[in-house]
């Protein structure tokens, strides 16, 4: 069995970043990636070196350990490395890559990795870690945590707002899972008051639910705290939610004034329950059939449609126009009309897929 790799810090650094010092960060990586931290490395054991003056995106980490040989260097200086021998280790902790037989990569020369998990193509940041660039490395550490294709409000709205209340939780100690409680508390107490039929009031709350759906996961990655148990909680919520949302919206027009009558409204709610649920089916109809590849991601199409589609936000852009002229009876049916036509949409680009690989061609992401 083969020994498992082991994280190694050298040089000196005190500056903190999201509440922690580049020690305490480093250690979160390492467990994260399954690998070891703090123990003794001896001989021409493998060992991952990490320089304490950098700050980095943990895609550097996971790429650079997968590399046996390589060096990851910004100014000429070592900022990840991954040493094969003694020799090895001695280069990069003195700096002197140049007579090593490291393979270096310049993170000056812009190269690009496939992130898998926030399905894009990019240059993780790398920068030097001190009082003057906390800031900037905590923005580049925020930005660099967002997902490459979601909705118009997530992608455009609150990214600076979410960005607050993340660096205010993380000075705190708040943790993902407190965030993602409080949000569900709004969520629920959203789903009340569009019952009852004070839709402003649910907007506001739900608003709140909203970005701290998005803070919660940022904090996680930014804190490299997440958990499976965190992933369940904050993904649990988002997928059942909607459904009740919409639901109560409909029932709230009666106290609002503006109700619909029962088989309208019946007809409604079915169109757009059922075509969330078919929606979700036919995504994940489309990471099972091309090999874990989103449907939003296959073209730019794809991925510009991804913004508006019929999910929560979009639907409440929609609800919250509506409610501008006071027919929130109007909005709901908005909302039917356009969870149909994104149904269509979506299910048309699953058959063309599937048509296209019959052909023999190649279904892949235009993200690289």
């Amino acid at each position: 069995m083969a020994e498992r790799l082991n994280v190694v810090l050298v040089g000196t650094n005190g500056t903190r970043i999201w509440g922690m010092d580049v020690d305490e960060r480093t250690r979160r990586l390492a467990r994260a990636n399954d690998l070891g931290f703090g123990d003794p490395v001896s001989g021409d054991a493998p060992a991952l070196l990490v320089h304490r003056a950098f700050v980095f995106d943990p895609q550097w980490l996971r790429y650079i350990a997968a590399r046996p040989g390589a060096a990851l260097t910004l100014g000429g200086v070592p900022v990840i490395a991954h040493c094969r021998t003694a020799a090895e280790r001695a280069a990069a902790s003195a700096a002197t890559l140049g007579a090593s037989t490291l393979e270096v990569m310049r993170y000056e020369d812009g190269g690009t990795i496939l992130n898998e998990s926030l399905r894009k193509r990019e240059q993780p940041f790398a920068m030097r870690l001190e009082p003057a660039t906390v800031r900037a490395a905590e923005r580049a550490s925020y930005f660099g945590a967002y997902k490459g294709v979601t909705d118009v409000l997530t992608r455009y709205l609150w990214p600076e707002w979410a960005l607050v209340l993340t660096r205010v939780a993380a000075r705190y100690g708040v943790t993902p899972n407190m965030v993602t409680a409080v949000g569900a508390l709004l969520c629920v107490a959203a789903t009340i008051a569009f019952w009852h039929g004070h839709y402003w009031l649910g907007m506001a709350m739900g608003l709140g639910f909203m970005v701290l759906d998005t803070v919660d996961g940022k904090l996680a990655r930014c804190t490299i705290t997440s958990s499976k148990w965190g992933n369940v909680f904050d993904h649990g919520i988002d997928l059942v939610h909607p459904p009740f949302w919409w639901a109560a919206w409909g029932v709230g027009l009666a106290a609002y004034g503006r109700p619909l009558g029962p088989e309208t409204l019946t007809i409604v709610l079915a169109v757009i329950v059922i075509g969330y649920v078919v929606q979700r089916i036919i995504e994940g109809a489309f990471i099972r059939l091309f090999g874990g590849m989103h449907i939003h991601v296959w073209r730019k199409i794809d991925s510009n449609f991804r913004l508006i589609t019929a999910r929560r936000n979009p639907n409440m852009v929609i609800l919250f126009a509506a409610m501008l002229f006071g027919r929130p009876d109007t909005g709901l049916i908005a909302v039917a009309w356009w969870t149909g036509l994104s149904c269509l949409f979506h299910l048309v680009r699953l058959v063309q897929a599937t048509m296209l690989r019959r052909r023999g061609g190649a279904v892949t992401s235009w993200l690289g």
